[in-house]
């Protein structure tokens, strides 16, 4: 029994570092002045926050790639001044999340 918790025990860091991976981002911003913010969250999860600090609006489309699955694609408008939240959900485990962030003035 004792062997058991330990057991349990050892695995408990290991579950919770696996939640952070490393996110890779590629920009393509054309002209517009978007900040942007990545996150991993949960184990299958990632995700980008964007600000447009421009004066004037953008669309952006952001891709989420994991690698073995389809990639998911996103897309926002933001007004000058607005923020978005942007994410990807995969089925599997990620272990390395690789972003394409476009974004274009409107």
């Amino acid at each position: 029994m004792n062997r058991l918790i330990c057991a349990v025990a050892l695995l408990v860091p290991v579950t919770a570092l696996a939640t952070f991976f490393p996110i890779d981002v590629t920009p393509h911003m054309d002209g517009t002045d978007v900040a942007y913010e990545t996150t991993p969250l949960l184990f299958n999860m990632g995700v980008m926050s964007l600000h447009n600090k421009g004066k004037t609006a953008a669309a952006c489309k952001v891709v989420f790639n994991n690698g073995p699955e389809y990639p998911r694609v996103r897309k926002v408008i933001l007004e000058p001044g607005e923020q978005a939240t942007l994410a990807g959900n995969f089925k599997s485990e990620i272990i390395r999340m690789r972003i394409e962030l476009t974004c274009v003035p409107v």
